[in-house]
């Protein structure tokens, strides 16, 4: 709701060269503790992905990002983390309250990924790479999803990894324990 003024002035003191001059962007992969709602990028039980959609982004998301992107020039480290998989996918079936990937979709989740990746480059954004999950041991009211060290390298190794190189997204990086300080 800030005005294209408000929304400029906020962007240049953030990535502009008058301002801080901040050159990594960060988003999240569909809907997150500080956004208006839950929401993720498929229709409930879409294991498939054939529903994948990223629609609700290139309202506001995407063009504040692309504006922000001009700002830094080539020097952009452009990359997403989920907070939570779509909860069918869940063992607690909710976005919510921690759960965690349930094993027989880590492949449609790994696909996921990469479906966001082409996306988004689709929009002209290069994603440097992504993170498996933001804060992947915190139980929180909001998108939260829990993964042990063991769980986050079976699926970088098994799905994750093997889904990104076959997507031809080898180049992209992978960060693992995208974790706070508090552990």
């Amino acid at each position: 709701k800030m005005s294209p003024a408000k929304q400029e002035a906020l962007l240049e003191a953030y990535f502009g060269e008058e301002g801080i001059g901040y050159n990594i962007i960060r988003t999240s992969i569909h809907s997150c503790d500080f956004g208006l709602g839950s929401h993720t990028y498929i229709e409930e039980g879409d294991s498939a992905l054939a529903t994948f959609s990223i629609a609700p982004d290139t309202v506001k998301r995407i063009p504040m990002i692309k504006r922000a992107a001009e700002m830094v020039g080539e020097d952009l480290v452009f990359y997403a983390s989920p907070w939570s998989p779509p909860a069918f996918m869940k063992t607690n079936q909710n976005m919510l309250y921690g759960g965690s990937l349930l094993p027989e979709f880590y492949g449609a989740w790994a696909q996921y990924f990469v479906k966001f990746i082409e996306a988004y480059e689709a929009q002209g954004l290069p994603v440097w790479g992504v993170t498996i999950q933001n804060e992947p041991m915190a139980v929180q009211r909001w998108e939260s999803c829990i993964y042990t060290a063991e769980q986050e390298r079976d699926f970088l190794k098994f799905h994750l990894g093997p889904a990104m190189e076959a997507a031809g997204f080898g180049d992209k990086n992978i960060v693992v324990w995208d974790h706070n300080r508090d552990l």
